[in-house]
């Protein structure tokens, strides 16, 4: 999983220790270690950070807006 600043994600497991649940969605505000981890930033609708947790890419996937693009396939004639 490429994940990178400013990525909108979701959990992928409980944090019951900062109250947080499976599929609540927060954003990567700082790339860790060279990439092995992310603080992502928690944040209710009026934009008020409630929790900021460093997180492994396995507790996380990326949300995605637009549709995958996909490579235009070059028909080979024999």
């Amino acid at each position: 999983m490429k994940t990178k600043l400013l990525d909108v994600v979701a959990l992928t497991d409980d944090l019951p220790e900062y109250n947080l649940r499976r599929g609540q969605v927060g954003t990567v505000v700082e790339i860790l270690a060279g990439g092995t981890a992310f603080e992502v930033e928690f944040s209710d609708r009026d934009g008020r950070t409630y929790e900021s947790v460093g997180l492994r890419p396995n507790q996380i996937m990326t949300l995605h807006y637009e549709p995958m693009e996909i490579e235009p396939v070059q028909l080979v004639r024999a």
